[in-house]
C-alpha cells in the first residue's frame, strides 16, 4: 500500500507551486512547464511539464499529459504519463491511457483505459 504520509508530493502547500491556474480560469493550447504546477480550473490541450503536476479537486482537464509524477483530485480526459507517479485519489476521475513506474488508484477513484507499468 502507498502512504501519503512518505511523500513531500502530497503534502505541498500553494507556495510550492510557481504557476496556479485558479478555478476561474479556463484556457486552450499547449502548456510546457519546468516547474510544479497546479489547475483548479478547465485547461484544453496539451500539457508537458518537467516536475510535478496537480490537478486539483474541482478542476476540469482535457488533454494529454506528461510530467515527473501526477496528481489527479479532479477530472482528466486523456493520456498521462507520469515518469515517476501517477496518483489518481478518491476524488479522482481519469479517462485515459496511463503510464508511469509507480501507479496509485486511491478507492474511490474512477479510471478507464490501459495501464501500463514501466521499469
Amino acid at each position: 500500500m502507498y502512504d501519503l504520509k512518505d511523500s513531500d508530493f502530497f503534502d505541498m502547500d500553494d507556495d510550492a507551486f510557481d504557476t496556479i491556474v485558479e478555478d476561474d480560469i479556463s484556457f486552450t493550447g499547449s502548456v510546457k512547464i519546468k516547474k510544479p504546477f497546479m489547475i483548479r480550473g478547465k485547461i484544453k490541450g496539451h500539457i508537458d511539464s518537467e516536475s510535478d503536476l496537480v490537478i486539483d479537486t474541482g478542476a476540469v482537464v482535457e488533454a494529454d499529459i506528461t510530467a515527473d509524477r501526477v496528481l489527479i483530485r479532479g477530472k482528466v480526459k486523456g493520456n498521462v504519463h507520469g515518469e515517476k507517479l501517477i496518483f489518481v485519489a478518491s476524488t479522482g476521475t481519469l479517462n485515459g491511457d496511463i503510464k508511469s513506474q509507480k501507479i496509485v488508484l486511491e478507492p474511490g477513484s474512477e479510471f478507464t483505459g490501459k495501464c501500463t507499468m514501466v521499469k
